[in-house]
């Protein structure tokens, strides 16, 4: 989305102090995002932060944990499988906590597009929800650099939770030392999902893409041999195509160069960079005539009924295929990593947070102690199409994909993390280039793009 800190913002957040001794907001703004998913989510929202009232319930763990005070979550899953997901979470977490009142508050946009902005205006307004959702990494440095989030480091992280959890996510949660996050699951990105019938019915055998170059090949058959659209793709909000531009680039120059781009290095890497928009530029020209009115999830909907054929997402994907009614893994639909990509699972996570000046902060502290849980992420993971950060959760409810996801986890050679989802750069960075990618989808303009990348950096 555009960047929402213009001068007058930036003057004015830096006048305004949210906590005692807290320091003010940096005047970048809060983290930018880039679409959605996560994340992930629904596109296409207003942005507003208006709650739709309590999920209905209305008790506590009965134990004395609860003050009573209202635990407001604000969070952008209102797509299909992810809704789902969060309710199976909230589900759990009353099962353990039956007396404590929740407000459900989603801020509804692909990958976290509305959300930063309802959360800065309530930062502003020294009114920050109990918690809500943020990737962890770098899109917590806004926050954690002027003392926005509670250490948690003591009140919810203990040995047990410490020790189960994998070191790199571990990390994730600490990125200026102190624990403030609670990660609850690890999508991965380079995905390329396909509809088996089509792609079959074209010759097309996935398997055999030999790389970005060969993946716009097989675009090319199925636009001139099947009436179906060969790529589903969202342009309304620029996150898909900045995502779609990351694995086109690792999947070309490898996560080497990746890693040295995101280091701030784009001169040294110029005709590298120009060759993946130029790349982007052709797939572009094989997506739905109405990509810029779409979200993410309407566009798989069109895989679904057989009218698509491939689509590069996240694996949130998949939760919407499980609640696709005879859409079974392997014989309707299946995934190879993007072309190029093999042995590397580009990581996306979503964690919570405890942020200062909290309305309900025993509430708070016993959500995320549950969202650490085996419970939760058993809970949570299978139906959102994601695998668990804990290294400690059975895996027997996960089914086929999200097993077969774990084993390349696993096996994986690299998990970089991801620019359009917000943890490989500064927010600033990724703020800008969501405007690059933003009028990139309206131009293809690789002359502008790469001038833009180099100027975000």
């Amino acid at each position: 989305m555009p960047r929402d800190s213009s001068s007058d913002d930036a003057d004015r957040l830096t006048r305004r102090h949210y906590v005692a001794g807290a320091g003010t907001l940096a005047t970048v703004g809060i983290a930018g995002c880039s679409d959605d998913s996560g994340g992930d989510g629904s596109d296409g929202s207003d942005g507003s932060d208006g709650s739709d009232g309590s999920d209905g319930s209305d008790g506590s763990d009965g134990s004395d944990g609860s003050d009573g005070a209202e635990l407001e979550i604000v969070h952008w899953w209102t797509a299909g499988g992810e809704q789902d997901a969060y309710q199976a979470l909230l589900d759990g977490f009353q099962e353990e906590y039956p007396d404590v009142e929740v407000a459900d508050n989603p801020a509804p946009g692909g990958a976290g597009s509305a959300i930063d902005a309802v959360i800065q205006n309530r930062v502003v307004d020294g009114n920050p929800p109990s918690t809500f959702q943020i990737w962890p990494g770098q899109a917590l440095t806004p926050y954690t650099d002027e003392g926005l989030l509670e250490n948690i480091g003591d009140s919810v992280w203990d040995d047990e939770m410490r020790d189960a959890y994998r070191d790199g996510v571990l990390d994730l949660a600490q990125p200026a030392g102190d624990l403030v996050a609670v990660p609850i699951n690890i999508h991965r990105l380079n995905n390329l999902f396909y509809n088996v019938s089509v792609v079959e019915d074209a010759g097309i055998d996935p398997t055999d893409i030999d790389g970005p170059q060969g993946l716009l090949s097989a675009l090319e058959t199925l636009d001139a041999d099947t009436d179906v659209t060969p790529l589903v793709h969202q342009t309304q909000t620029p996150w898909s195509s900045l995502q779609l531009w990351e694995n086109i680039f690792i999947g070309e120059q490898g996560v080497d160069d990746y890693q040295t781009v995101i280091g701030g290095d784009v001169s040294g890497l110029e005709d590298e960079i120009r060759s993946a928009l130029d790349l982007l530029a052709s797939y572009l020209e094989y997506i739905p005539e109405d990509a810029g009115s779409i979200t993410w999830d309407q566009g798989n909907n069109d895989l679904i009924a057989g009218d698509a054929a491939f689509l590069h997402q996240g694996d949130w994907a998949a939760g919407q295929y499980g609640g696709a009614e005879d859409f079974d893994f392997g014989d309707d639909w299946d995934m190879v990593p993007f072309p190029g990509t093999s042995g590397v699972y580009h990581s996306v996570i979503d964690s919570f947070v405890f942020p200062t000046n909290n309305p309900s902060p025993e509430e708070t502290e016993q959500f995320l102690n549950y969202a650490g849980t085996v419970d939760a992420q058993e809970r949570f993971n299978p139906i959102k199409g994601s695998i668990p950060p804990r290294t400690d959760v059975p895996m027997d409810e996960f089914g086929d994909f999200l097993t077969r996801q774990f084993e390349d986890f696993q096996n994986s050679d690299t998990q970089p993390p991801t620019i359009a989802h917000g943890t490989a750069v500064a927010p600033d960075i990724h703020s800008t280039l969501d405007e690059v990618f933003a009028n990139f989808n309206g131009s293809l303009d690789v002359d502008a793009a790469y001038e833009g990348i180099a100027d975000a950096f």
